[in-house]
């Protein structure tokens, strides 16, 4: 039996999770569109989309009502029997994309892991097993768990939680990627990366870039993986951030928006790479399940819906225009804008931290970031009226912050 208390006194109640976040102090209790609302009422505009995933907003009347429809049918059900939602999402992606077949899972982290194995066999069973290691990048990020915090090799990942799993090979993320080649060696099974480094202050590979990586990796009988959790489904004007590009890669990991909020993710591949994964080589309790198939069709039915991708490209035509505007108009706090579609940075001269907090008070949702970016996920179904709304913060943001800055003296300017 626990302690009795002392309810005179007043105390902080810690609650029974572990403290693995920097929480804001806010509770959102509900949402709609593209704002959301707190406990006591506050509205807030949400332009970090749960960290680019609730791309579609808040309770999206499509997705309320397949959501509701699917949990009186069945929730769950394994993967030793068929699920003709897996299958109809399955044929629809590869229709849409370069894959032939593909893997369903719960998050990002999974879609990596399920990726790394693939690159493994094929080599195994093409009778190179020492091929093995994969090419990273600096500041990449693709997932929590320890072999992909070993993937990305940064220290505040991997501090605490040694020794790493072996099989990486970290290099910077070069302007130029013909230089990734002096990383190649005998036992390089793959090269892995984000087209839009999300976590790692949102760095676009161009497509002159991505045509190297493919080049190199043909080279050497290597294979391209592309992490497109933040990035996919949409997020860059296209369907996929490869499409920008004029190649394709040999396996591709997505999630977050795939299920706008439900828990889901995908690893996408050709036939030649997907036949070495036979039966009992991978697996997944929930993934694919009925729930999560009957909410990402629908998802899928939205984005690919006549005029969608064409929306999300005008309003990050006029979102960018705007913050570049804002630049401007406030070189102290912001020194540059970039990124693709509606998944754009602003590098700014203080903390982003500060930045996110000021935010808050101002009732924007934004995201930090690494590189002192602060980033701009908002949902995919924004109108002009959230742009101009989210400017006229940014604005009394940055005003307020510049007023914060220490003032220079004649002799530092």
């Amino acid at each position: 039996m626990k302690n009795s208390r002392d309810n005179s006194q007043e105390e902080t109640i810690i609650p029974p999770i572990l403290p693995t976040y920097a929480r804001a102090n806010i509770a959102i209790d509900h949402g709609k569109g593209v704002y959301a609302y707190d406990q006591n009422g506050q509205e807030y505009l949400d332009f970090g989309c749960g960290i680019g995933v609730n791309n579609l907003g808040f309770c999206h009347p499509e997705l309320v009502k397949t959501l509701t429809e699917q949990a009186g049918k069945v929730w769950h059900t394994s993967n030793i029997y068929r699920i003709p939602g897996q299958e109809l999402l399955a044929k629809r992606l590869a229709e849409n994309s370069f894959a032939d077949t593909m893997f369903f899972t719960n998050s990002g982290a999974e879609a990596v892991e399920c990726a790394m194995k693939m690159a493994r066999k094929y080599h195994y069973e093409n009778n190179a097993p020492e091929r093995y290691r994969i090419i990273t990048f600096e500041d990449c990020f693709h997932g929590r768990t320890l072999a992909t915090i070993a993937a990305s090799g940064q220290e505040k990942l991997i501090k605490g939680f040694g020794p790493m799993m072996d099989g990486f090979d970290h290099v910077p993320f070069f302007r130029d990627m013909t230089k990734v080649e002096t990383a190649i060696t005998h036992e390089t099974a793959a090269i892995m990366i984000e087209p839009v480094l999300g976590e790692g202050g949102i760095k676009q590979v161009s497509s002159d870039n991505m045509q190297i990586l493919r080049e190199l990796c043909d080279k050497h009988g290597i294979l391209l993986i592309f992490d497109e959790v933040q990035c996919g489904m949409g997020r860059t004007e296209k369907l996929f951030a490869y499409q920008h590009s004029r190649i394709s890669p040999d396996i591709l990991c997505t999630a977050k928006g795939i299920g706008a909020g439900f828990p889901m993710g995908a690893c996408l591949t050709t036939e030649k790479i997907g036949r070495t994964m036979t039966t009992g080589s991978h697996g997944s309790t929930f993934g694919g399940n009925p729930m999560a198939m009957a909410i990402g069709n629908k998802v899928l039915d939205i984005l690919l819906a006549d005029g969608f991708l064409d929306h999300v490209e005008k309003m990050s035509y006029d979102l960018r225009k705007g913050l570049m505007t804002l630049r401007k108009e406030q070189p102290k706090i912001i020194e540059l804008v970039r990124g693709v579609g509606l998944m754009l940075g602003l590098k700014i001269t203080i903390e982003p931290s500060v930045f996110v907090a000021k935010a808050l008070q101002h009732g924007l949702l934004v995201i930090g970031a690494a590189d002192n970016i602060v980033r701009l996920l908002p949902p995919l179904i924004i109108e002009k009226e959230h742009i101009d709304e989210a400017l006229k913060k940014l604005t009394q943001i940055c005003a307020e912050l510049e007023q914060d800055l220490p003032e220079q003296r004649d002799d530092e300017m």
